[in-house]
């Protein structure tokens, strides 16, 4: 979960406390070989609060806009109410470099935040800190990589309680926030839950899903291998030729 959040994105939640409506932010991390892969930022909000808040939302979209295209990245705008941003990586250090200048850029010169000069885009609540870190050990035709992720998402505890005991009093069990983080790898991955804030993956096929917990903070740690296409090219490329030369000089 982004830094992003504040202070514009305080002032959004809070307004679905009153609307009942729900925040689904995916956050998917595609690997489909050593020498490539995405970022995938899914956003998607409730219908009724960009009818009441548009010009809160069309400030976030444009602040995300800014820094994906810093980054090279794209932006695909379905609707007022969803987007989803796309940044290109081509090996583990440029995914950790560019993930953690998109979702803490506030604290870098060169990625300013945007800010709202709206009344209520003041709100002064305890920001969303986030660690994220990639470790690759290449060994020419695969590559080890191991994955740590931490964020703290104890400040949503006071919006994540008022929104259940509203729900309580309507009947209505959908949560206001769904986090949810997204990891997609060619030969699947290995959990190793060494903390006590491990969260548990699910696991689809080569995908696995972590359930992000709002109110606590969450630790993911995975260790996967993926082919490396430029090392195999090689080996391709050098039996090749040695074919070659053994066809001519034996035959």
């Amino acid at each position: 979960m982004s830094i992003l959040v504040k202070p514009l994105l305080w002032v959004i939640l809070s307004i679905f406390l009153l609307l009942s409506g729900c925040v689904k932010y995916d956050l998917g991390i595609n690997f489909y070989h050593t020498n490539g892969g995405e970022i995938v930022q899914h956003i998607q909000l409730d219908e009724k609060l960009t009818s009441f808040s548009g010009d809160y939302i069309h400030e976030w979209w444009k602040s995300l806009e800014n820094r994906a295209y810093r980054l090279g990245g794209s932006v695909n705008k379905i609707s007022d109410a969803e987007i989803i941003v796309k940044l290109p990586f081509t090996k583990g250090k440029e995914l950790q470099d560019k993930f953690n200048i998109f979702f803490h850029s506030p604290a870098d010169k060169k990625f300013p935040e945007v800010t709202s000069n709206k009344p209520n885009s003041d709100v002064n609540l305890p920001g969303i800190t986030s660690n994220f870190l990639v470790e690759e050990h290449n060994f020419g035709f695969v590559s080890r990589n191991r994955l740590i992720y931490d964020v703290d998402l104890r400040s949503l505890a006071p919006i994540v309680n008022q929104s259940d005991a509203l729900a309580s009093t309507k009947a209505n069990t959908n949560s206001v926030i769904n986090l949810d983080f997204q990891l997609q790898t060619p030969w699947g991955i290995k959990n190793i839950p060494q903390t006590e804030n491990a969260i548990k993956p699910q696991k689809d096929g080569s995908q696995s899903f972590w359930q992000l917990q709002p109110g606590q903070i969450n630790h993911i740690e995975v260790v996967f291998w993926l082919p490396n296409f430029l090392g195999i090219g090689t080996l391709l490329i050098i039996l090749f030729i040695w074919g070659g030369f053994y066809l001519r000089y034996k035959l």
